[in-house]
């Protein structure tokens, strides 16, 4: 990285002072440009709060090349805003009206993504500068060459100083998890038919640099749009993918040890096993293949839960394989694939004197029987087939090849498996137990092909996957962006209190900033802006620190105006220098420094517009006096605790929206006569729709640093594993679809009890810990219950029960334990006791 500012500063300081040398350098250049190249004072002020607004008060993520793309298409926008200010400072309610309008949808526009999140504050201040007399439409076309060019330099800075090094896109983490899927696939289709440890901690990184934790910002996809909805879903599944795969055990007669390898057929001996030690086997529940990598030379354990909400960690019972498995023969590989690295497609190797089959072939043709192992082994055949789509799925999101032939081959394959388990069949419960495993593999193999042949291509894909799961193939991109505004324009949800918060905030401070002809009257409203936080606790700490820096930045400002009075060349060198140490020390020191330091740069600015007097700076003290006790009001009056009662109250009604899907599944997956298709699943919308607004309200909960009331004042909150909450939420929606998929039979008489019986309890303890979390008014609050990781009962093997009574069983048993880790949460450690688990 180009890097004088990284070279000489300190690590701390180092990226907040390349900013601030960008941020400097087109700040200046435009104010000294318009003020005394070309005697436009209006301008000059515009091209500098323009490059202030994009470049520091807005947080845009990525690197400087994706922020200059993203301000460049900003730049339209700003002469809305500018315009807009323009014309409605004419009167102060017709700015205030504006200020409540566009306020709230500037805020609101962070449902689109962080990118929008980041820029809006300072697009606000873009609406806020002009909204305050002189009322001069005639100046509107010097406003807009200021904030032009403001903008414009900043692009090209973004884009050609400091150049960074791009970080990997998401879309090929997303593909590095799909090779390494691919490979342990095959791993678990030949003896030992298990994953050694070093595998399962391949799996684990692959699946931790899917998390938003290890995502920077600006890669997450996060957009409503069709290709950042399929990208989200790709790491989706491809996680749920390496969470299931480790969890696969080894077939009961195929021996881990080096003497014997490979099942036989009934009463035969063993066969010799290859040269080589065998790997060893790895049991399901050692490893939690979605928890960060384990540092070298420490034991590995799962560790704190991830900021990601879309975590889908399977917890599915052990299971042994089919009875009498052995090594596949896929339709064009006769031989085991060699081993390769998580980047790279294994190439399949023919057997000698045979012709590869395509993949119309391989789709239709059936695993052959084996006169050794009698039945066909078709839970081999469907890893293999998974084993082809995750590296097809690999391929397509790095060079954009569609992988609908490997997915038309894992959906025949798997068709096969599910009709031997939707009848009554005479193989051991065992054998059902992995077939049922085996699917859920399957399932999410093919979500995650579908998924990203839609993010390569978006509505030119080739795969048409399940209408309920992706409904965003359809829609187009502005029917998509009003599906996101909807789901979140209502009260429940933390990007509608936020805006609502904002908007009104800023709205009052531009009524009181007209009505009491406050001097620099936008100073108050920029301090709102910066001052005020989603949590009354956070805004109070802020204030405070704000308070006291803007009173030591006034005092030197005063100083500075009173000693260099009219001599304005002072001014003009100061602030350069001045706004770089700014910009630099500021983001680092914090609120109250920056306030200070801010202070300072604006009496150097003004000074250099009008004759100064010391009383500007007593001006800017009451400015941002005014600013902050109205942000404090704001604060305190609307969601005062921000996403944390949200958080409670959204996992909560997210289990209680559960427990309903849960019994109503498996009601139906207990009738004797068969099931017909549910249009439109019923429930499953307010199911989804109960998941997105829990999701929102965690991702703000994990950029809040306090619980409501500050550390050490009030007695621990009970740890919660929220992302727990959220894991059971989308496992209910996602084995809720699978099961009730037409046609299949009923279950008989025992069956159908067991799965009635088990679907209670679950659904009971998702309304017990629902209860726990919000209580009703008239509800009596209990502790959040501990519960056990598997299901009593789960069991159970009634008679004749065919596969769709395991595959239900395995996902009720999955779902409790997804449950007893909401409760499981480790104390964060911290003054006066622990904090909810983040």
């Amino acid at each position: 990285m180009s890097g004088v500012p990284a070279g000489r500063l300190p690590a701390p300081y180092a990226a907040p002072g390349r900013r601030a040398l960008q941020v400097t350098l087109v700040a200046a250049a435009g104010f000294y440009l318009f003020r005394y190249g070309l005697d436009r004072p209006a301008a000059a002020v515009y091209a500098l709060f323009a490059a202030v607004a994009l470049g520091g008060l807005s947080r845009i993520p990525g690197t400087g090349r994706q922020r200059a793309g993203v301000v460049l298409r900003l730049i339209p926008v700003g002469w809305v805003l500018v315009t807009a200010g323009t014309w409605l400072s004419v009167r102060a309610w017709s700015a205030a009206a504006g200020m409540l309008v566009i306020g709230f949808a500037l805020a609101f526009s962070a449902v689109g993504g962080p990118r929008p999140a980041g820029a809006a504050p300072g697009l606000q201040l873009l609406y806020i500068l002009p909204s305050f007399p002189p009322y001069h439409p005639g100046a509107l076309g010097e406003r807009l060459l200021g904030t032009t060019t403001g903008m414009a330099l900043l692009v090209v800075t973004e884009a050609l100083l400091f150049p960074e090094p791009d970080p990997p896109p998401y879309r090929e983490r997303a593909a590095h998890a799909a090779s390494v899927a691919a490979r342990c696939a095959r791993l678990l289709t030949t003896p030992p038919y298990a994953l050694t440890r070093a595998d399962v901690r391949t799996v684990r990184e692959a699946g931790h640099r899917l998390r938003s934790l290890s995502v920077p910002e600006a890669d997450r996809p996060a957009g409503p749009g069709v290709r950042p909805r399929a990208l989200a879903h790709t790491g989706l599944a491809a996680r749920t993918l390496l969470s299931r795969l480790p969890r696969l055990s080894t077939p009961p007669d195929a021996p881990t040890q080096t003497g014997t390898s490979g099942p036989t057929a009934p009463g035969k001996p063993p066969r010799p096993a290859p040269n080589g030690p065998a790997r060893p086997r790895t049991t399901p529940g050692t490893y939690d293949a979605t928890d960060p990598p384990a540092a070298s030379g420490t034991t590995e354990r799962p560790t704190g839960p991830p900021d990601a909400p879309a975590d889908h960690t399977e917890r599915s019972p052990a299971a042994p394989a089919e009875e009498r498995p052995r090594p596949p023969h896929p339709p064009d590989a006769g031989t085991r694939p060699p081993a390769t690295t998580g980047d790279s497609p294994t190439e399949h190797t023919t057997r000698p004197g045979t012709t590869p089959a395509t993949p119309a072939h391989a789709t239709t043709a059936p695993p052959a029987a084996d006169e050794d192992t009698g039945p066909p082994d078709i839970a081999a055949a469907v890893l293999t087939a998974v084993a082809r789509l995750a590296d097809g799925t690999a391929g397509c999101l790095r060079v954009g090849t569609s992988p609908v032939g490997e997915y038309k081959e894992l959906a025949a394959v798997r068709a096969v498996l599910v009709a031997r388990g939707m009848v009554a069949s005479a193989a051991a419960p065992d054998v059902l137990r992995r077939h049922a495993a085996v699917l859920e593999v399957a399932d999410a193999a093919l979500a995650m092909g579908a998924a990203a042949d839609l993010a390569a291509h978006g509505r030119r894909a080739a795969i048409v996957g399940p209408p309920e799961r992706f409904w965003y193939a359809g829609p187009r991109a502005p029917a998509l962006w009003w599906h996101r505004v909807r789901g979140h324009a209502e009260r429940r949800s933390v990007f509608f209190q936020n805006a609502v918060r904002i908007a009104l905030a800023l709205t009052a401070a531009r009524l009181v900033a007209g009505v009491d002809t406050l001097p620099h009257g936008f100073w108050a409203l920029l301090a709102t802006l910066t001052l005020t936080r989603t949590t009354v606790e956070e805004t109070w700490s802020a204030i405070r620190s704000a308070l006291v820096g803007t009173l030591a930045g006034a005092l030197v400002a005063g100083g500075t105006l009173a000693l260099a009075t009219t001599h304005t060349t002072v001014y003009a060198v100061v602030l350069p220098l001045w706004m770089l140490f700014a910009f630099t020390v500021g983001p680092v020191k914090g609120v109250g420094w920056a306030q200070g330091l801010f202070t300072v740069l604006v009496a150097l600015v003004f000074a250099q517009l009008a004759p100064p007097t010391w009383q500007l700076a007593e001006v800017r003290l009451l400015d941002v006096v005014v600013g902050s006790a109205i942000g404090a009001v704001f604060g305190l009056l609307a969601w005062p605790r921000g996403a944390q009662d949200e958080l409670r109250f959204a996992s909560a009604e997210l289990l209680r929206k559960a427990a309903e899907i849960v019994v109503a599944t498996g009601a139906a997956v207990a009738r004797r006569e068969p099931v017909p298709a549910v249009p439109g699943a019923p429930g499953h919308r307010s199911l989804r729709h109960a998941v997105i607004l829990a999701e929102s309200a965690y991702v703000q909960f994990q950029s809040e640093p306090a619980p409501f009331g500050g550390r050490g004042r009030t007695v621990a909150p009970v740890a919660v594993d929220w992302q727990a909450a959220l894991m059971a939420g989308h496992h209910t929606l996602w084995g809720s679809q699978r099961l009730l998929e037409p046609p299949h039979t009923g279950l008989g008489p025992p069956a159908a009890g067991t799965v009635s019986r088990l679907g209670d309890h679950v659904a009971g303890r998702m309304l017990l810990i629902s209860a726990a979390l919000d209580p009703g008014g008239d509800t009596p609050e209990a502790p959040l219950p501990r519960l056990g990781r598997s299901l009593a009962g789960a069991g159970a093997e009634p008679p004749g029960a065919p596969g769709l009574y395991y595959a239900t069983v395995s996902w009720l048993d999955s779902l409790m334990a997804d449950l007893s880790r909401i409760a499981r949460a480790g104390p964060a450690p911290g003054p006066g006791g622990g904090a909810p688990a983040r």
